[in-house]
């Protein structure tokens, strides 16, 4: 079977984000968001579409406006299933020539933020030194996890090289002309972004009063290079006195991650399956992208959760079924009934196993949680059963026999049919709603505690009489002698 982190969500909506290249205007990113617009709205099950361009500086996470967000709502009277609505977005979205689009949910959205920092549920983070370099490794990636089935949607992080104007201050010409290298600064930067002198009031509005230069002086090299600049002596000289002025390229962005420089492949996967594709990706990227000296690979998002939690949870289980094991040792002073009131706890998994398998195909953290369920529920009938067998057996004159056997399997019938179909009966309304939004989670826990109750209440009702009329016979006697002789 798959495996996720979450079972994927039943949302009635969808969050498709578009990027286009980086240093794309405002403007010419918006035409496009209306092109997208306008496709999307022309699907069959689609009720409204609506978009942002950029976001907020304040925001959950800056983009630059060359990345859309489209907030899809689905039409819940539509015939249409949403999951065929689901791919017409996607091959509409593919259609937009000069755009990379990839799709999830606004919950799962956001859930993959919170895991990874990514706006996505699988994140690859190079670490290095060398933005060209990081740049080079990331695209290198993406570019085997797009030829991945399931992995088509990765895309890698805006960082280009836009135009800069770059004012290189050499300091011994500036030591020479008595010019300081922080005052400088800050009257550079009050020329060429502004500072904030005065406020104006104009009625019951106020205005911020802000001395720069005019935008032809702050965009011609030239004239910056004529721009006169205090000294400490009191005289002006052009700036090209003290600093070289020039046209170069730069980052859009620099990101960092624990001081150290990073570039992010983010992957929603379209797969169920995230487990078997994010572990062919990491097996394609070891061997054919070769890492230089000092550049490292993180793989983080709901794959690496999900492998932390399956973990936790085994070696948590692993941990209590010991305690549990001595337990029941202190209560029957025997291993063969310790043993035998545990291994009901296989039987129930069976059909836990069998109709997710049949239902879902898929093994998520909430499906774990319904087979800690279900074998808790199975132990406890088997105690139920085996302790019945000592009871006759001290209390009303029962030997060790077929009969004894046959009695207390049926005396304990009731109760443990009772066990199961309240437990089961409890749990039908939720899986009749089984795809609805809202059950995603519950959904799980219900069909492996289903399906592990009908396996272990029909078969433990076999498998455990059976194997304690087998196995059992001396221990039990050894137990009755010790009761009888406690002393001893």
């Amino acid at each position: 079977m798959g495996g996720n982190f979450l079972p994927p969500f039943q949302e009635p909506s969808a969050l498709v984000a578009m990027t286009t290249a980086p240093g794309t205007s405002l403007k010419t990113t918006t035409e496009l968001a209306h092109v997208g617009q306008d496709l999307l709205l022309g699907i069959p099950g689609i009720k409204s579409v609506g978009f942002r361009a950029g976001r907020a500086e304040r925001g959950d996470h800056v983009v630059p406006v060359s990345t859309v967000e489209f907030d899809i709502e689905f039409d819940k009277s539509s015939e249409r299933k949403q999951k065929e609505v689901t791919e017409d977005i996607r091959t509409t979205m593919r259609s937009i020539p000069g755009t990379f689009s990839s799709m999830s949910g606004p919950l799962a959205d956001r859930v993959g933020h919170m895991l990874s920092g990514v706006s996505a549920k699988v994140a690859v983070k190079v670490f290095g030194p060398n933005l060209d370099e990081l740049r080079r490794l990331g695209s290198q990636i993406a570019e085997i996890a797009r030829g991945i089935p399931g992995l088509e949607e990765a895309r890698t992080e805006q960082q280009a090289s836009v135009p800069q104007l770059r004012i290189d201050l050499d300091r011994k010409r500036a030591l020479a002309h008595g010019v300081v290298p922080g005052d400088l600064n800050e009257e550079l930067a009050t020329l060429m972004a502004g500072e904030k002198v005065a406020e104006i009031y104009e009625g019951t509005r106020k205005y911020d009063l802000v001395l720069r230069l005019p935008q032809e002086w702050r965009e011609n090299p030239e004239r910056l290079k004529q721009t006169y600049i205090d000294t400490l002596s009191g005289q002006r000289i052009p700036l090209e006195r003290v600093a070289d002025i020039r046209r170069a390229t730069g980052p859009n962005m620099i990101l960092r991650e624990n001081s150290q420089r990073r570039f992010v492949v983010s992957i929603n996967p379209t797969t169920e399956n995230l487990n078997a594709a994010v572990e062919r990706l990491q097996r394609e990227v070891t061997e054919k992208v070769k890492l230089p000296k000092g550049y490292s690979i993180s793989l983080e998002g709901e794959y690496q959760a999900q492998r932390e939690a399956t973990s936790t949870i085994f070696y948590a289980s692993t941990i209590l079924l010991i305690l549990v094991f001595f337990l029941l040792y202190g209560h029957y002073r025997s291993f063969a009934l310790a043993f035998l009131t545990l291994g009901i706890i296989p039987v129930s998994l069976v059909g836990a196993l069998l109709y997710t398998k049949y239902t879902l195909d898929n093994v998520s953290i909430a499906t774990l949680v319904g087979f800690i369920a279900v074998s808790g529920i199975a132990a406890r009938n088997n105690i139920m059963l085996l302790t019945h067998y000592l009871h006759l057996m001290r209390n009303e004159g029962e030997g060790f026999t077929r009969q004894m056997i046959e009695r207390g399997t049926l005396e304990r019938l009731s109760p443990i049919l009772m066990t199961a179909l309240s437990a089961g009966i409890a749990l039908v309304p939720i899986l009749l709603a089984l795809h609805e939004p809202g059950r995603e989670i519950l959904g799980p826990v219900a069909i492996a505690i289903v399906g592990g109750l009908v396996t272990s209440t029909l078969l433990g009702l076999a498998v455990t009489p059976s194997l304690f009329y087998a196995f059992c016979r001396k221990p039990v006697e050894s137990i009755l002698a010790k009761d009888l002789n406690p002393d001893n």
